[in-house]
């Protein structure tokens, strides 16, 4: 079952960038992943999937319905993170809370204390008293004491420390592990290809790839580093090159018989050829797409 589906969405700001022609399908039971750079449309998707903002085109259904036809049914089975912690500066964090869980028409009492427990949040601090990752702790509770079918987190780890980022990733394990299905909206890599199953790639409002996190990853392009020399081989497929005092690194994703014969030229110390990580991955669609315009 497609929990997230959009057909053609498009929101259009006039001159301003919102996202075009989006087609996207989240399976129940995924961990998703969306990447993209800051102002790349992740945001403008979310809220345009939550009906916080009108389509100006297309659809997006979730469970299987109309998010314009259906908005209450659906927005009370999902938990969403937006990427700012913004509260009621005056009101203290256990009645953001019980206003929250009032919202959703239940009795979260018990599960809002075991995730304050968890979290280690001060309950009866006013929200203008709270660091950032403070009420970024507000907005986990918020969004996950009510246990919903699924998750829509834009960004939800800025303003966490360290530890409290390795405790939010295990809670989503949990939930999924229990049938909950989430959406992970990230600029951090890392994040998507450690905790994601797959992932779509968006750039200037548009998808350029959208697959398994293995698959995304499973391209010919290859991190090649060349140590003795400053000075990089001359060909047409490689990218990213970082040059050092005694080495050479870039991404090929070109025919390696070709590779081989013109490093057969060179006088090296050493050659490291590996797969490259989701980020160098990243760079190399982003690549793809300048190619195209």
């Amino acid at each position: 079952m497609k929990v997230i589906e959009t057909q053609n969405l498009t929101k259009s700001y006039g001159k301003a960038r919102g996202i075009i022609d989006m087609n996207l399908a989240v399976e129940s039971g995924d961990i998703f992943g969306f990447i993209g750079p800051n102002g790349a449309g992740k945001s403008t998707t979310i809220r345009t999937l939550l009906g916080l903002i009108a389509p100006t085109s297309g659809n997006a259904r979730i469970f299987g319905k109309d998010i314009s036809a259906n908005p209450v049914e659906i927005l009370s089975n999902i938990g969403y993170m937006p990427s700012e912690s913004m509260f009621y500066h005056s009101m203290r964090v256990n009645e953001i809370l019980n206003m929250s869980a009032a919202l959703h028409g239940k009795n979260c009492r018990e599960e809002a204390h075991y995730l304050c427990e968890r979290f280690k949040l001060d309950t009866k601090k006013k929200v203008d008293e709270l660091s950032l990752g403070n009420r970024k702790k507000v907005s986990i509770v918020c969004a996950f004491m009510h246990k919903p079918e699924l998750y829509i987190l834009d960004e939800p780890t800025s303003g966490l420390d360290p530890l409290m980022q390795k405790a939010f990733f295990e809670l989503i394990h949990e939930r999924n592990a229990e049938g909950a299905t989430i959406f992970l909206s990230s600029h951090v890599l890392s994040e998507i290809q450690h905790h994601c199953g797959n992932a779509a790639i968006i750039r200037e409002g548009r998808l350029i790839a959208c697959d398994s996190v293995e698959n995304l990853s499973d391209t010919k392009t290859r991190q090649i580093t060349l140590h003795g020399i400053s000075v990089p081989p001359q060909l047409p497929s490689m990218k990213n090159i970082i040059r050092t005092e005694n080495s050479v690194s870039f991404l090929y994703d070109g025919d390696i018989n070709r590779l081989i014969t013109e490093l057969s030229h060179l006088t090296l110390t050493d050659m490291t050829i590996t797969e490259p990580d989701l980020e160098e991955i990243f760079l190399h669609y982003y690549a793809k797409e300048d190619k195209k315009q």
